[in-house]
């Protein structure tokens, strides 16, 4: 296997660093005249695009960007997922105008016909029979694992290292070199540390799990049913079997975060992989980037929630559930309009073709180079890691992380009109992804390669 010579990397980053500052001067300047906001940018994460200032845009369609100096981008990061119905789809664009302006009132607190419509439909994906709104995954999770503690009275949570779910307190808890929980690092200002709210173990290791969940005192398991912010990181045959006894067993609620798994087709992994939660939650790509987000719960367990408002629970003022913009009028109309018309049963079966293409161009790449690196895919979302196999728990994904190579791969590829999501290697496809758009990033990428090990 080919190894990359440090010093050759280091000097290419910098070549492609120039040429970003060269090609991007409107973006610079913007940046750089941006004195009252917070690090210069309206979101601190839009400081993680490489090249020392992010890329302002003039205008984004379909599979598409246009930045600030002109240039046109082919874009698989399309929002890290958010954007994952293409960049203003015309249903989506329709529906919106249509809200505010012939209809009028995009929040009201009152409820439209498009709440049970879609409601509707999340139920036919998913098969969970009761759903609530929210504007995010993060609301979505940190509600439903009040529900769960309600319910269960039981004070913990149960995640598996290097999990993604948003902004959540109690998850940002990973194990360390030995074993042990640990608040994860970078965490910003815990206020207690989460080690004292949630147990943790690595992704496909069904024997630490039945230890922690053996303590009685978890009230659910939270898991995305594949890892997907730390890379790719998929279950192995009978894992989610095992977990779903496991949580039987002991009385522990299972909830399964579909936010980036929504990728695997119309009804996430759930209904890929015919996996059976108690509740899921997902947010982002719901409604084409308009704030949204749901979580969905089982017939049983929905009756125990409101069993628990006939006791006292206070589900609809100030017992931490709930927003007054949850569930607005504009944010359902986009919902409607992106689950009806773009992200439909056949809309996936393209987005997921390409994917595959996508991800064999990968591969073939890495392997005809002889790196040793991987390549996974869930439906419409690939990512490659830099290790050989892929890895098989959050980890050892973290463990392959190379922050340098990823800058010198993402600048390479900006500055020739491609994006990947700024995070880490990932690629998503959308409706409007062609075949044209996999071979433009397919051509970058085996350029980059043979910079690298030239």
């Amino acid at each position: 296997m080919n190894s990359i010579n440090r010093h050759r990397l280091v000097e290419l980053v910098a070549l492609e660093q120039a040429r970003y500052v060269a090609r991007h001067p409107a973006s610079q300047a913007q940046f750089e005249r941006s004195e009252h906001l917070l690090a210069g940018v309206p979101m601190t994460w839009m400081n993680k695009w490489a090249g020392g200032f992010p890329l302002g845009f003039s205008r984004a369609k379909g599979a598409t960007i246009t930045d600030l100096d002109g240039h046109d981008m082919v874009d698989f990061a399309l929002g890290d997922t958010g954007a994952m119905a293409g960049h203003s789809p015309d249903a989506l664009v329709e529906a919106v105008n249509r809200r505010i302006g012939e209809f009028g009132g995009v929040t009201t607190m009152l409820p439209t016909e498009d709440a049970e419509w879609v409601a509707n439909e999340l139920t036919r994906r998913f098969g969970l029979e009761r759903w609530s709104f929210t504007l995010s995954a993060t609301d979505a999770n940190r509600w439903i694992l009040r529900l769960a503690r309600q319910v269960t009275k039981r004070p913990k949570i149960l995640v598996f290292s290097y999990a993604y779910h948003g902004t959540v307190d109690e998850t940002f808890v990973v194990v360390d070199g030995r074993g042990r929980p640990r608040s994860r690092p970078g965490n910003v200002g815990a206020a207690i540390n989460p080690v004292r709210t949630t147990r943790v173990c690595e992704f496909n290791d069904l024997a630490t799990l039945e230890r922690e969940l053996a303590y009685g005192d978890v009230a659910a398991v939270l898991s995305e049913p594949a890892l997907t912010n730390i890379g790719i990181v998929l279950p192995e045959p009978g894992f989610w079997a095992g977990v779903r006894e496991l949580c039987d067993r002991t009385g522990t609620l299972l909830i399964l975060d579909e936010t980036h798994t929504f990728s695997a087709g119309p009804g996430g992994a759930t209904r890929r992989d015919g996996l059976l939660p108690d509740a899921i939650t997902i947010g982002k790509s719901l409604g084409g980037g308009v704030p949204s987000g749901a979580y969905g719960l089982r017939r049983e367990l929905a009756e125990r929630v409101l069993d628990t408002a006939r006791t006292g629970a206070d589900l609809v003022d100030v017992g931490g559930v709930g927003g007054t913009l949850a569930g607005n009028a504009l944010s359902l109309a986009a919902m409607r309009a992106v689950l009806g018309e773009v992200l439909t049963d056949d809309a996936f079966i393209k987005m997921e073709s390409l994917a595959t293409t996508f991800a064999e161009g990968v591969q073939r790449a890495i392997s005809e180079r002889s790196l040793a690196w991987s390549v996974s895919q869930l439906g419409a979302r690939c990512e490659y890691r830099f290790a050989s196999p892929a890895p098989r728990n959050g980890g050892a994904s973290a463990q392959s992380a190379d922050a340098l190579l990823e800058d010198y791969l993402h600048l390479y590829a900006i500055n020739r009109g491609v994006l990947i999501t700024p995070f880490h290697n990932m690629a998503l496809t959308c409706p409007a992804t062609t075949s044209e758009h996999v071979a433009a990033h397919q051509s970058v990428f085996e350029s980059a390669l043979d910079e690298l090990v030239a």
